[in-house]
């Protein structure tokens, strides 16, 4: 039986994910009661337009556009709004009331999180934000409470569903990027007026940030994200990949480096790389999203599922909502973000990993001594070398025939990798360095 009063709870903004937040809350507001120990009373809905068409009936006694005075007496405010302002000033308003905030808002959080959590903080109030990344996979528990006596080596992260499904068609279906883009946004997956949130990387950026704050206890800003999207991506690029036994996907990894002077700190970076077809990340097709976390003590584990929509994003703020509730049943302040490691963040150089650079070369003898001695001489060995010849529309070798060299590395660093690519751009036997691809996950 519950004995505790009911929690007031105000919610900001009704899109997609509001209005089956809403739309749930008040359908099973008893059973998480229940699971609460408290009740849950839906006070009201803060929106743009009262009378705008929405995925959900909403009771219309519900909706108003005074949020502030929505959030006054509120005891848990769940923003949904979107965007940097006004949701900073309303979660920063209900967290010095005291109320705790629920949030979705994963640019917010990247851009302005240390000055969130520290006026959550001051006050004793909790920020809860497990919709932020990855939709409804659980993921920020586990980081953040799991996972917390552990030493977090490396995370590799398919965070974009957009993303993941156009590479996923022009893998399986061998669409082109554009076609492939065509389908996501007939679909609903990308934005008709403007996808470079999703093509571009900006997205995986955001959640990059915040999973790798989390995993190694250190802020990591929105701007030391080393960030590259897929629009360069190619279907001929998708296809040598197949043939070389890859699949290329966006990733956004987050991993523990040391600099020049042997100084642990944290790399964290999102661009298009090459995955062993074996590796769990491989299987991962549609708009899913997925997480693949290496622990020192807990080893290889895996957080797979959808990684947006609006019922499924609702499931992740609802849990939130259910932990809110039983902080304030059982009392004390909130747990403060554990930040304290303060490891310094390291530029893309420092990376080590393995590439496959795609050449165009002269066909001629010497052609490739030279490339290798330009590999060779900047400290990038060469793993693997295939070679086919560019022919002419009749199926014989052109008169200056060009050859296609796509050559897999052992593990060098970004470093040692640019000044390879450079030098071969320089060279009088390279026509075009036309791909550079990294390969993770091996």
């Amino acid at each position: 039986m519950i004995e505790y009063r009911n929690l007031r709870v105000a919610l900001l903004g009704a899109g997609s994910v509001g209005a089956q937040v809403a739309a749930l809350l008040i359908e099973h507001g008893q059973e998480l009661a229940n699971r609460a120990g408290a009740g849950l009373e839906l006070v009201g809905v803060a929106v743009r337009d009262v009378n705008a068409t929405r995925s959900t009936d909403i009771p219309r006694e519900l909706l108003t556009t005074d949020a502030e005075s929505l959030i006054l007496g509120a005891d848990i405010v769940i923003e949904l709004m979107g965007g940097l302002e006004p949701a900073r000033t309303l979660i920063l308003q209900a967290l010095n009331s005291g109320a705790d905030v629920i949030t979705g808002n994963k640019a917010l959080l990247a851009t302005h999180g240390p000055e969130l959590f520290e006026a959550a903080e001051q006050v004793g109030a909790q920020l809860y934000y497990e919709a932020a990344v990855a939709g409804a996979i659980p993921i920020i528990r586990p980081l953040r409470d799991s996972l917390a006596g552990d030493r977090i080596q490396r995370i590799l992260g398919i965070v974009n569903g957009t993303t993941n499904f156009i590479l996923d068609r022009m893998d399986r279906a061998g669409e082109s990027l554009e076609t492939a883009l065509a389908t996501a946004t007939e679909l609903g997956y990308a934005e008709k007026s403007d996808p470079s949130a999703d093509i571009e990387g900006f997205d995986a950026a955001q959640k990059t940030a915040i999973l790798a704050s989390l995993a190694f206890h250190t802020t990591v800003p929105l701007d030391a994200v080393y960030r590259e999207g897929i629009t360069g991506v190619t279907l001929a690029q998708v296809d040598a990949a197949r043939k070389a036994g890859y699949v290329v996907k966006l990733l956004a990894i987050c991993e523990r480096l040391t600099d020049e002077q042997g100084v642990e700190g944290v790399s964290a970076r999102v661009y298009p790389a090459l995955v062993p077809r074996d590796h769990p990340l491989a299987a991962v097709h549609g708009a899913k999203n997925a997480v693949f976390i290496e622990a020192e003590a807990a080893g290889d584990l895996m957080f797979y599922g959808a990684g947006a929509g609006g019922i499924e994003t609702a499931s992740a703020v609802l849990g939130d909502l259910v932990s809110a509730a039983r902080r304030h049943v059982i009392g004390g302040p909130g747990v403060a973000e554990s930040t304290h490691a303060n490891l310094p963040i390291l530029p893309i150089s420092r990376v080590i990993t393995r590439y496959q650079i795609t050449l165009s070369v002269v066909d001629q003898p010497g052609a490739l001594a030279a490339v290798a001695v330009l590999f060779s001489g900047h400290g990038v060995s060469v793993e693997t070398l295939t070679q086919s010849v560019q022919l002419s529309d009749s199926g014989v070798s052109t008169p200056s025939p060009t050859a296609t060299l796509v050559i897999g590395t052992h593990e060098a660093s970004e470093a040692d990798l640019a000044a390879t690519v450079l030098a071969l751009e320089s060279s009088d036997v390279v026509s075009q360095v036309t791909s550079v691809l990294r390969v993770e996950g091996s």
